[in-house]
């Protein structure tokens, strides 16, 4: 499985130009597996509230079921770092809030990072949470939490203004001591302007190859995200969705046809003790 990732690790490889890989996970066995592929981060996001939970988008989510969901990962992650996604309002209100919820993330349910979402806004919230030995994750572009301040789910900083405004917020987050930064639907060239500006790593979703890594969520790459219409960004490298229905539909079949459980999926019970049933 190799040895544990931990920051100084990541920063050597952008260093190196190494690229850096993170996907997201929500329970104990998905996390499992992402570790023995050598993922090297997972992403706890809130996106949980679409993926798992099943809520239109990810404002209902709580720290609770943050927290409940964290602590699953992390026990099963051995190597990769995990990335707690702090949920909206849980660091938007006051700092010594949002420094407590952060610590939570860490003390109760075994992650080692947090991330917030947002650049100038949050840059002293991040400052402060650093400063109490919490690493953060920034998170700048589309952020799903504050979508409808930004016209919906589109791309963000297609103009110089906007473009320029992301990079800003990009090195402010960086001078607050943020550890590295998600960059979501943001222009290829843009993104990987800001990757080359900064210290620490960036991870793309929906921002091209120039980032020094890579995130995606894992029930969309495995072809389990749901519904015929998917982000631009998203590659299937698996079906899973349909693998899982034909496996349910045979099982289906099976049952109603008799022909499972078979003998060889049942426990026997020698005769002479099945006789001893009918003795009065």
């Amino acid at each position: 499985m190799g040895d544990k990732v931990d920051l100084s690790k990541l920063a050597a490889r952008k260093a190196a130009g190494e690229k850096l890989t993170m996907l997201t996970a929500y329970d104990f066995p998905f996390a499992r597996l992402l570790d023995e592929a050598g993922i090297d981060l997972i992403l706890v996001g809130d996106s949980l509230g679409n993926v798992v939970l099943g809520y239109p988008d990810t404002l209902p989510v709580t720290m609770e079921q943050m927290l409940h969901h964290t602590r699953a990962v992390s026990r099963a992650v051995q190597r990769g770092l995990v990335i707690g996604d702090m949920p909206f309002m849980s660091y938007n209100v006051t700092v010594p809030e949002a420094i407590t919820n952060a610590g939570r993330f860490i003390k109760d349910a075994g992650a080692d990072i947090v991330k917030l979402e947002g650049g100038e806004a949050v840059a002293q919230t991040v400052a402060a949470v650093v400063r109490a030995g919490i690493p953060v994750c920034g998170h700048l572009g589309l952020t799903p939490q504050t979508a409808t301040q930004l016209g919906g789910y589109r791309v963000q900083g297609r103009t110089a203004a906007t473009a320029k405004k992301i990079w800003e917020d990009a090195l402010r987050l960086e001078d607050a001591g943020a550890s590295m930064l998600v960059l979501e639907c943001v222009p290829d060239r843009v993104a990987e302007r800001i990757s080359r500006s900064l210290r620490i790593p960036t991870f793309g979703i929906g921002a091209g190859p120039g980032c020094d890594g890579q995130v995606l969520v894992l029930h969309d790459l495995l072809g389990l995200g749901g519904g015929e219409i998917q982000p631009r960004f998203v590659k299937r490298f698996a079906e899973l969705a349909e693998t899982t229905l034909s496996a349910v539909g045979a099982y289906k079949d099976e049952v109603e046809a008799g022909t499972y459980p078979a003998v060889e999926h049942c426990f026997s019970i020698p005769d002479h003790e099945l006789d001893k049933l009918d003795e009065p």
